[in-house]
């Protein structure tokens, strides 16, 4: 997945009920970043990113 900058990575593993990473992707959305949550396989990870050409800019993480 190329041309996107990682603003957080959150465990899969959290608690029942709890989506950290939905709502740390919410909060930046609220403030104006097309942030999205996708999920790193290799890593068993949630990433919250925002792809090229986002308010965030081109910088690949």
């Amino acid at each position: 997945m190329n041309g996107r900058t990682v603003l957080e990575r959150f465990p899969a593993g959290g608690p029942r009920g709890s989506w950290p990473a939905e709502e740390f992707a919410n909060a930046r959305r609220l403030e104006g970043l097309p942030a999205e949550v996708v999920m790193d396989l290799a890593t068993d990870m949630f990433l919250v990113i925002v792809r090229a050409g986002g308010a965030a800019g081109d910088v690949a993480a």
